[in-house]
């Protein structure tokens, strides 16, 4: 025993003065990590600014540049960010900016190495980045980032190395105390032989002749293991990525080899009119183009869409492109020309008549007709050979998005077998005992399993899925991984919730949320304190326009108070105004919304403020500014964009969001008043508590919502879905190498 201690206790000293040693050299490792890291952040932030900050220089608004720096550095490690258009300028820049930078001596913070300034709150990271633009071709921007996390990391580290080494002479002083007490002598030669290397040479041996197969259920416990653990890091290395179009980039670049990205859908994201003379660019009133957008913005690459302007001919090159968007091009836009029957047939038919109604289980009864499946086979077809033409590779990444395009992923497979096909099912996915309804329900289920990867908004849109294929297919479901093997073709279906892009584009939120609320109610001869809430969707049956008028018509049965006081503003966009259905539908909105106007027409504004057009999206997000509430009351939903969007608009944290729990956006948002549409009662009830809801409750629910909506963005959205796609191509590689190695 006392041979033991003699040996523990300079052990124990020994490893503690390793861990004095180690600390301060992790110390510094970790701290040349996070100025690397910083110094890369600032580089970014200055891209990401460079485009606002130049408008708002062009535009002579100087004096909301500080504004707009103050609003930037709510970030919690962005310090201050000024910007010097010269070295005798004076510094526009955020209130918190340090008094020592100044634009006379920003040379001082150029070097490679001086980089640290220290202050009363710890030490700040400052980089220098030019800025060239018209207004200041010589303008530098000042990024200052506070690094006092690092120092409290720092102490964790050296604390938690110390921790470590002190824990590990323990466990090996407990370990020698106990082996020499069982066996000292069969101890001391057994280290001899170890050192003379007699146990290093026997133990290859003693492995060829140990029994391998017996091994085996380690071995694979060992590989589930290390999958786990892969997950687990990946997911956790997803959450610490700040997402965002440079983001998005880097894995295109990164993980996919800087491929191209093509984009397959029947609605463009930009549409060309003729009107009289001239010819007018619009962005058509869809969810779909509201999420995939910014994501062609920053991946470039080709979209191909169904050129349905009256002016789209006109516009295009020889080989039917044109590059978008008109103000800054950043992909290309390639349109596919369909006939009058075949639009008919394809699109008001099959796709909207049949599979819209069937999806959205709205109590509209779906329509199939044998003529409206061949023109929908049909334009599949014409989008697949306008897509293999795009293609500049045998293997590209294809986007394929909606129920329009069902029948695509299939048929692309067949043409390029090497191909990695995303399809984003953008609508709800039925229970198999609604699909059995359709026709043609094997080749659509057929169709879509050419993708290698099929995304839904939420689960329960996924398990009816594959409950269908279960249903109705030969094919192999494994329920637990839910991949779909059909055809010897293997299919992941996943859960991709969709956002929108964060943050909002400058021009959308430029306008205060003051100025929006006085500019609207002026427009709508509203007076200045008259409560206000808003409704934006497309004129469609599975929106509940009709049940949400009837909610503001209980409101105000129950609440006579409001009466006068509270008016309501439906955006309702037109839309397949070709379909039966459609144009009933609209007929039976503006006669409700006359009838309640003149049931309550007394001294006042009207409760209902219906405007049945197209607007852009810089004044939708005008509506959301200065409303105090936005309703979303869709009987089924995949997602809901609009609820999103009405949280990302109000950087104010006011205003309260009413939700249908029938919405994909319900289980995302609960911070959200959720209702059911069909329960007038129930939706007057939140309307009125909306209307009377204290600023501080508004302001902790929106701080909520925003947060997960920014953390929770499209290119994440995007990013999941490409990387899922880098992994499946390796894991691809993998196996036909093990193939070929086999053979």
């Amino acid at each position: 025993m006392r041979l033991s201690l003699r040996f523990i206790l300079p052990l124990f000293l020994v490893l503690a003065g390793i861990a004095y040693a180690v600390a301060p050299l992790v110390d510094r490792l970790t701290l040349g990590w996070f100025v690397r890291d910083l110094a890369l952040r600032s580089s970014l932030i200055a891209n990401t600014l460079q485009e606002p900050l130049q408008e708002q220089l062009a535009a002579g608004k100087k004096a909301k540049i500080g504004e707009f720096f103050n609003r930037i550095t709510q970030d919690e490690r962005l310090f201050a960010v000024g910007y010097c258009a010269a070295p005798t300028g004076t510094v526009l820049a955020s209130r918190s900016l340090p008094a020592e930078i100044r634009c006379s001596n920003l040379n001082r913070w150029e070097g490679p190495d001086d980089h640290l300034l220290p202050s009363a709150k710890g030490p700040l990271h400052v980089a220098v980045k030019p800025m060239v633009s018209e207004a200041a071709p010589a303008g530098q921007l000042v990024v200052v980032h506070d690094m006092s996390f690092v120092t409290r990391r720092s102490e964790e580290t050296k604390r938690y190395v110390f921790y470590v080494f002190m824990a590990l002479a323990a466990v090996v002083s407990l370990l020698t105390v106990i082996i020499a007490q069982l066996s000292w002598h069969g101890w001391i030669s057994g280290m001899r032989s170890l050192l003379r290397g007699e146990g290093l040479l026997r133990q290859p041996e003693f492995a060829a002749q140990s029994t391998l197969p017996g091994f085996k259920p380690i071995a694979r416990d060992l590989q589930r293991l290390v999958r786990e653990l892969e997950a687990e890091t990946r997911a956790r290395d997803e959450s610490q990525v700040t997402w965002t179009p440079e983001a998005l980039r880097t894995i295109l670049h990164s993980e996919l080899s800087g491929e191209d990205v093509i984009v397959v859908s029947n609605r463009e994201p930009y549409i060309h009119q003729r009107r009289g003379e001239r010819i007018e660019l619009t962005r058509p009133a869809s969810g779909l183009v509201t999420a995939l957008e910014p994501i062609m913005r920053a991946c470039s690459g080709t979209w191909i869409a169904h050129g349905s302007g009256s002016a789209d001919r006109e516009v295009v090159d020889k080989t039917d492109r044109i590059k978008v968007p008109p103000e800054k091009p950043a992909y290309q836009l390639r349109r596919v020309w369909l006939t009058a029957e075949e639009e008919a047939g394809y699109y008001y038919g099959f796709a909207n008549e049949g599979l819209w109604p069937l999806c959205h289980i709205a109590h509209v009864r779906p329509t199939f007709r044998s003529s409206d499946w061949a023109h929908y086979v049909a334009v599949n077809r014409k989008f697949a050979k306008a897509m293999v033409s795009e293609a500049k590779t045998k293997a590209p990444i294809v986007l394929v998005q909606d129920y329009h395009l069902a029948l695509l992923p299939k048929m692309i497979h067949e043409e390029l077998p090497d191909a990695t096909i995303i399809t984003f099912w953008h609508i709800p996915w039925p229970n198999p005992e609604s699909f059995a309804i359709c026709p043609w329900r094997e080749e659509v289920l057929a169709g879509l399993l050419g993708s290698s990867i099929l995304g839904f908004h939420t689960q329960s849109h996924c398990n009816n899925f594959v409950d269908t294929v279960d249903r109705f297919l030969e094919a192999r479901v494994d329920r637990e991984s839910f991949n779909v093997s059909f055809g010897a073709k293997l299919t992941a279906v996943r859960r991709y919730p969709i956002s929108i892009a964060w943050p909002p584009e400058a021009e959308m939120v430029q306008k205060t949320v003051p100025d929006c609320r006085s500019s609207i109610r002026q427009m709508n001869d509203l007076p200045p304190e008259h409560k206000l809430g808003v409704g934006v969707d497309r004129l469609d049956y599975t929106k509940g326009i009709m049940e949400r008028l009837r909610a503001i018509e209980r409101l105000l049965e129950l609440n006579p108070d409001w009466v006068g006081r509270f008016s309501f503003v439906q955006i309702a966009a037109p839309t397949r105004s070709g379909i039966d259905e459609y144009q009933h539908h609209e007929a039976q909105v503006r006669a409700m919304a006359t009838r309640i106007n003149a049931r309550f027409a007394r001294q006042g504004p009207p409760p209902i403020v219906l405007k049945v057009e197209h607007h852009e999206p810089q004044a939708v997000y005008e509506y959301f500014r200065a409303a105090d509430l936005c309703f979303v009351s869709s009987l089924h939903d995949g997602m809901n964009l609009v609820a999103k969007e009405f949280v990302a608009a109000r950087d104010d944290e006011r205003g309260v969001l009413i939700l249908s729990e029938f919405t994909g956006a319900a289980r995302e948002l609960p911070e959200a008043l959720i209702v059911n549409p069909y329960d007038a009662d129930q939706c007057a009830a939140a309307l009125h508590l909306a209307l009377s809801m204290p600023a501080a409750e508004q302001r902790d629910r929106m701080r909520l919502m925003r947060g997960l909506v920014a953390e929770f963005n499209v290119f994440r959205w995007a990013g999941r879905m490409l990387l899922d796609a880098a992994a499946m191509r390796r894991r691809s590689r993998l196996t036909d190498k093990t193939g070929r190695g086999a053979t």
